[in-house]
């Protein structure tokens, strides 16, 4: 296996098994600057949609910066994706970025010191993604590869596996509205392996993981038809899983799907969701551990 990693954004611009690329990306690194779909990107610091661009922390308003109509998504104009990291030490098989959110970023209340720690270990690759804030504000970061699996033909035909009963309800501008919606038989039912193409509308939901699952069970299952798949495995309560439908030049849709544990979107806006404020004694952490496994 091979990894490429870049300092916008903290990107991972490709990942390979042999010569097999299993992430999209672009070949030149300078088109990351302009790149309008997140590829292979560490976002926050709140991942997803927050409605409104707003939410009350104790009794303060806080507003922040919009940039999907009146919604912040994946923490704005201005968030991690759109950074200068540092580039700590590297390895042979590890390499350590940094970046620090000053006060305001974005809108958000405090500072924020980020490390995510990439580690690649045939057949796994590790982001150890760790966030201490200098006051109470919320993190919810989420890695954004976008997964191929060497399938030049896209991932209509992939197979996922997903044990969730349920997805987070949306409202017409995809944020996530409070209720829970089980998936029960439905186009989102993936508990048992099912070809993406029985969504034939594209996936874009939020998917609830089992709050009971044994540690190191995987959350989500993906399975290109040469019988490469992917494992994932987090310690997050739930993911976006996105068909790429939306891609565009050089891309083409259903290109690639995303799968990115995270905290619940909105949760800032929605009392009864999981709770997102990390603190300087109680910082965020996030493992998300991926897995080649190749079957004949």
């Amino acid at each position: 296996m091979r990894l490429a990693i870049l300092d916008h954004g903290a990107v991972t611009q490709g990942w390979w098994l042999n010569d097999t690329p299993l992430i999209l990306g672009y070949d030149d690194p300078e088109k990351y600057r302009d790149d309008p779909y997140f590829l292979g990107a560490i976002v926050g610091r709140v991942a997803n949609r927050i409605g409104g661009a707003g939410f009350d922390l104790g009794d303060a308003p806080i507003r922040l910066l919009p940039n999907e109509g009146r919604n912040q998504l994946h923490g704005g104009p201005t968030g991690f994706w759109t950074q200068r990291w540092e580039i700590g030490e590297v390895t042979r098989n590890t390499v350590r970025l940094t970046l620090h959110s000053p006060d305001g970023d974005g809108g958000f209340p405090g500072a924020v010191d980020v490390e995510v720690s990439v580690r690649l270990e045939t057949p796994r690759l590790t982001y150890d993604i760790r966030a201490r804030p200098d006051r109470p504000t919320p993190i919810s970061i989420a890695q954004h590869n976008y997964y191929c699996l060497g399938d030049p033909d896209g991932i209509r035909n992939h197979r996922l596996q997903v044990p969730a009963n349920a997805t987070l309800a949306l409202d017409r501008e995809t944020v996530p509205t409070g209720d829970i919606a089980p998936v029960d038989g439905g186009p989102l039912d993936f508990r048992a392996p099912r070809s993406l193409s029985q969504a034939p509308g594209g996936v874009d939901h939020f998917f609830l993981f089992d709050a009971d699952r044994a540690p190191g069970t995987p959350v989500a299952k993906l399975t290109a038809p040469s019988g490469l798949s992917l494992n994932v495995t987090s310690n997050q309560p739930g993911a976006q899983i996105y068909t790429g439908h939306g891609l565009g030049h050089p891309f083409a849709p259903f290109a690639g799907a995303c799968i990115e544990p995270s905290g619940y979107p909105n949760a800032v806006n929605i009392p009864a969701f999981p709770d997102m404020i990390a603190t300087p004694e109680h910082p965020y952490h996030q493992v998300l551990t991926l897995e080649i496994v190749e079957t004949a």
